[in-house]
């Protein structure tokens, strides 16, 4: 018996390694943002369809990570250094916003066409506006849902933009949420 579950374990063990894999690379090929779309869209291409062979979003950014690195090489890592310069100098100009990095650009995982993502802090959302108004920076104004805590989902203004020739994706949170870990939207 211990045999045969020493050789299950092994077995999805694998599968979720191939899973993560090609989730991976239709990232990195198909510009599939979203983790659980990239999951599923593996999992029917590889005719897998038992959840527990489903990679975490982790096992997924290691295998993108190697991708970027195989196949991408200096390229992916100019992009991604000039993607990390741009967010330091927009964490600085938000400064007033508590400014965090998020997403693939703080992951390691960004392509070229990846936005900074970044999350500001502020009780009122319209604020923000202002400011990038004040700024004469046009932005669009999106909404996103967003996990606060085990319990709480919000929707959030976000703010998407372009400046030196980057996107920018500015979630607004309450200030509350500061002082929580929250998760990114994948």
């Amino acid at each position: 018996m211990h045999h045969a579950q020493h050789h299950a374990e092994t077995r999805t063990r694998e599968r979720r390694r191939r899973l993560a894999h090609e989730a991976a690379r239709l990232m990195a090929e198909g510009g599939i943002r979203d983790f659980h779309k990239a999951k599923l869209k593996a999992a029917a291409r590889l005719g897998i369809h038992d959840d527990a062979s489903l990679p975490r979003n982790r096992e997924i950014e290691d295998a993108l990570r190697e991708y970027q690195r195989i196949f991408l090489g200096d390229t992916q890592a100019r992009s991604l250094r000039r993607q990390r310069e741009a967010a330091a100098r927009a964490l600085e100009f938000l400064a007033d916003f508590e400014p965090r990095l998020v997403g693939p650009v703080l992951e390691g995982t960004a392509d070229a066409t990846s936005p900074v993502m970044l999350h500001v802090y502020a009780d009122d959302a319209e604020a923000v506006a202002r400011f990038l108004d004040e700024h004469r920076i046009p932005a669009e104004s999106r909404e996103r849902q967003l996990r606060l805590d085990r319990e709480r989902r919000a929707d959030l203004p976000v703010w998407l933009f372009r400046a030196e020739d980057l996107a920018f994706d500015v979630t607004v949170l309450p200030l509350q949420a500061l002082r929580r870990r929250h998760r990114c939207p994948r």
